[in-house]
C-alpha cells in the first residue's frame, strides 16, 4: 500500500509541474501568432456645398438651406458644433470685369443689359431663385424683401436683383406674379432671359448648377465703385444680411 501511495504521489507532483510549461508554451505561441485587424470599412460621406460643416453617412437635404448632399471622396470628421450663420466671406477671387453684359429681362417685361443697367456704379445684392421652388426659394425671397424694408430706412442705394435659375420657365409674367407676392418694392429686379444667357451668367456669377434644385441660397454682394465683392448665407436674419450689404456700400 505504501508503495502505490508514493507512486500516486509522484505523478499528482509530475503533472503539477508539467502544467504551468505547458500553459506558458501555449500562451507564448498565441503571443507570436500575428494580430489580424479588422479593417473598418469606409463609410460615405456627404455634405452640403453651401456649408461643408454638415456632414451626413446618408444622402438627404442640408437642415439649414435644403440643398441636396453631395458625396464627398475623402473623410471628414463631423464637427462638435456648427454654426447656424457662417459669416460673409470675402470672394478677392471675384471683379466685376467677370459679369458678362448679357441681355436680360425683368419682371415687367423690360429689356435691359445685366453689367450696365443693374450692377455698373451701384452697390448690389443678387439672390438666385425659380418659381416653381417649394423649398429655400420662398424663405429666401421673404428675406429679401425684410432686408429691403430694412435698407429703406438707411440713407444708402442699394439694388436688389433676384436671377431665375429657370429661365425657361420664368417667364417676365411669372417673375411679376412671385414679385407681387412678396410685395417686392421698386429698386428690386427679377431677372430672366434666354436660357444660354441665363447659364453664362450663372457660370460667371459662380452659382451654376446642374439640378436647378440644387442652386445656392448664397448672397452675392458687390460695390461696384469700390471694386468689393462678399458673399453672405441667405438664410440668415435680416439685420444681419443688411449690415453686410451696408458694410459693402461704405467700402471707398
Amino acid at each position: 500500500m505504501t508503495i502505490r501511495v508514493i507512486v500516486v504521489v509522484l505523478l499528482v507532483t509530475v503533472v503539477c509541474v508539467l502544467r504551468p510549461g505547458q500553459d506558458s508554451n501555449l500562451v507564448s505561441a498565441q503571443s507570436r501568432r500575428p494580430s489580424r485587424e479588422k479593417s473598418q470599412p469606409q463609410t460615405a460621406r456627404y455634405t452640403c456645398p453651401m456649408h461643408p460643416e454638415v456632414i451626413s453617412a446618408k444622402r438627404g437635404k442640408c437642415p439649414k438651406c435644403g440643398m441636396a448632399l453631395r458625396l464627398v471622396e475623402d473623410k471628414v470628421e463631423a464637427p462638435a458644433t456648427v454654426t447656424v450663420a457662417p459669416a460673409p466671406s470675402d470672394s478677392s477671387s471675384f471683379s466685376s470685369a467677370r459679369i458678362p453684359d448679357v441681355q436680360v429681362y425683368d419682371q415687367n417685361g423690360k429689356r435691359l443689359n445685366f453689367y450696365s443697367d443693374l450692377i455698373k456704379g451701384k452697390t448690389v445684392a443678387i439672390n438666385f431663385i425659380f418659381t416653381t421652388c417649394t423649398t429655400i426659394c420662398p424663405p429666401l425671397t421673404a428675406t429679401f424683401r425684410r432686408v429691403q424694408q430694412n435698407l429703406a430706412e438707411l440713407p444708402l442705394q442699394v439694388q436688389l436683383i433676384s436671377v431665375s435659375v429657370d429661365p425657361v420657365t420664368d417667364t417676365p409674367e411669372r417673375l411679376r406674379e412671385f414679385a407681387g407676392k412678396f410685395k417686392a418694392g421698386p429698386g428690386w429686379t427679377f431677372v430672366t432671359g434666354d436660357k444660354s444667357d441665363i447659364d453664362s451668367l450663372l457660370q460667371a456669377l459662380e452659382v451654376a448648377v446642374a439640378n436647378k434644385t440644387d442652386h445656392t441660397p448664397m448672397i452675392l454682394i458687390g460695390n461696384d465703385p469700390a471694386a468689393y465683392w462678399t458673399r453672405a448665407y441667405g438664410l440668415t436674419s435680416p439685420t444681419l444680411l443688411v449690415k453686410v450689404i451696408a458694410a459693402a456700400a461704405e467700402r471707398k
